[in-house]
């Protein structure tokens, strides 16, 4: 649940952060809301979700704070790879998209929090610092459908649905939509052109899908990459 932004005490260590959005005019609105917290300090900033995956191996941070929807890699990809590669980093989710499916995506992920872009002033502060105490922070209406989404499943004696996709063919789906080439997706995920091949074509066994065009229509409805 949402705390309030109380100021931090004054010898409390500043938290360092990397953040991720494809907007600069966002990135700079976001950044002076927290430079402005003398705990919250804004070190790297990345445009792409592999931007992202990039700095935080090479830089010293301790939160991510992605948006959902970027170029290459989104941000709820980059969320699963850091979870991965980099355990102790807190990650947020700030997304103007006020949506079940990509807020319970984003908590798989391994996000500790969801903030709304339209109250980041009110809310990615107490966000962040929630974030570095182990704690989850979660706007109210994310809270409701969380507990629809329990009930519901409770009622009708359901475990959580399958993904259709794994992790790793929805990366290379985004990245074949986004019009790269074999060798491109094998140089950005670090895998080899006949892996690349062959996820395609489980991915178009899978979907029941025919070429490219017919991947990247389903990257969009996916909500993967904007039309």
């Amino acid at each position: 649940m949402p705390d309030t932004a109380m100021p931090a005490p004054a010898d409390a260590s500043t938290i360092r952060i990397l953040l991720a959005d494809d907007h600069a005019l966002v990135r700079r609105g976001v950044r002076l809301i927290l430079d402005q917290q003398p705990d919250l300090e804004v070190v790297a900033e990345a445009g792409d979700g592999a931007e992202a995956i990039e700095l935080a191996r090479t830089r010293d941070v301790d939160l991510a704070v992605l948006d959902i929807t970027m170029p290459r890699l989104t941000g709820l990809q980059a969320a699963r790879e850091l979870a991965t590669a980099r355990p102790g980093l807190r990650i947020l989710m700030l997304t103007m998209h006020d949506n079940e499916q990509y807020f319970f995506q984003a908590l798989k992920a391994g996000a500790s929090g969801y903030v709304l872009k339209s109250v980041a002033d009110r809310d990615l502060v107490a966000a962040c610092r929630a974030a570095m105490r182990d704690e989850p922070f979660l706007y109210p209406g994310a809270v409701t459908a969380l507990i629809r989404n329990y009930l519901d499943r409770a009622r009708q004696g359901q475990e959580d649905p399958d993904r259709i996709l794994t992790p790793r063919e929805e990366e290379v789906l985004k990245l074949v939509a986004e019009g790269n080439s074999s060798k491109e997706i094998a140089d950005l995920l670090f895998i080899s052109i006949k892996t690349v091949q062959r996820h395609r074509a489980n991915l178009l066994q899978k979907l029941g899908l025919r070429d490219r065009l017919d991947l990247t229509r389903y990257a969009i409805r996916a909500g993967l990459i904007e039309p």
